[in-house]
């Protein structure tokens, strides 16, 4: 084990919420390399053989374990990329944490790129947390694109909480289902840039069992000459239920595109979608700073509430 410097704990705390190494199943990744592991009876975590990764492997009918996966980053210049496949097994239910750290005090750009490959079974539930944070005096960019692959077997559950709040310039996240009988994903992104940060969300689902069924909720708030772009792409392929919501607060010189497109293949299928963008009221900040608060306060309250 890899004892960790004063700037990656703050990483881990804050990506994590974690003061020190977990207990239970984890596997902690800083600048490129295995810092430190754990598996217990019920998740093995393996290396890869052929290439950077990892497989998590949740037994059958595990239940209420928590799996850890940050990846801290401290190096100016560091390109990591990773592909790790979680296997649920059979009616488990499991919280799996995870997400990236970077902290740049160079002029060189970070980036990790991660794939994530998920194979929900059979009536399994999981709960998936993923926050990128991004902080470092430097000039360098901080760079992620995570890519999500999902296929959840007839009765699984998967709920996945996204958040970019602070400190990544660029960011492309793709995120790809493909959900069988009964199953269900919920997705919840909330997302904040500023200055020339750039983040480009794509999110497609196949519901191709019979009453699958999503929901997907965009929140976002872009601030200064930063441009966010959301893609939804729902196929209703059978009798199935999908929703989509992109809800954006835009400010000063930014820009905000929302792009849905959702595809009925079938007489059952019933797809929504629904796209809000607009600036912050101005009956909210009169209200608030009513009570007290200056704009800027005002600004940052509604923020945090929509964020929440």
């Amino acid at each position: 084990m890899k004892t960790l410097d004063g700037i990656q704990k703050n990483l881990l705390k804050e990506i994590a919420g974690l003061e020190k190494v977990p207990e239970g199943a984890y596997n902690i990744r800083a600048n490129g390399e295995l810092s430190s592991r754990n598996s217990t009876a019920n998740v093995d975590i393996i290396t890869k053989s052929d290439k950077p990764g990892i497989d998590i492997i949740v037994k059958p009918f595990t239940k209420n374990e928590r799996v850890d996966l940050p990846v801290l980053i401290t190096a100016s210049g560091l390109k990591d990329l990773v592909y790790n496949d979680f296997y649920i097994g059979e009616g488990a239910d499991v919280l799996i944490v995870a997400g990236c750290g970077i902290h740049n005090a160079g002029e060189l750009k970070s980036e990790h790129d991660g794939v994530h490959s998920f194979h929900v079974g059979k009536n399994a539930r999981l709960k998936y947390v993923e926050k990128h944070y991004g902080s470092g005096e430097g000039t360098g960019e901080n760079v992620m694109n995570p890519t999500t692959i999902i296929e959840i077997e007839e009765g699984g559950y998967m709920e996945m909480d996204t958040a970019q709040i602070k400190g990544v310039d660029s960011t492309d996240r793709k995120t790809l289902a493909t959900l069988g009988k009964d199953a269900t994903l919920i997705v919840g992104e909330k997302l904040m840039t500023h200055g020339n940060q750039t983040a480009l969300t794509y999110f497609s689902v196949d519901l191709n069992g019979e009453n699958a069924n999503t929901h997907v909720v965009s929140r976002s708030v872009a601030k200064d000459s930063s441009y966010q772009k959301f893609t939804s792409v729902m196929n209703g392929n059978v009798k199935c239920n999908g929703r989509t919501e992109c809800d954006a607060i835009i400010m000063e010189g930014a820009k905000v595109t929302a792009e849905p497109q959702v595809n009925a293949n079938h007489v059952d299928a019933s797809l929504v979608h629904e796209a809000a963008i607009g600036k912050i009221a101005g009956e909210q900040l009169i209200k608030l700073m009513t009570l007290g608060l200056t704009e800027q306060e005002a600004e940052q309250e509604i923020i945090n509430g929509f964020l929440k």
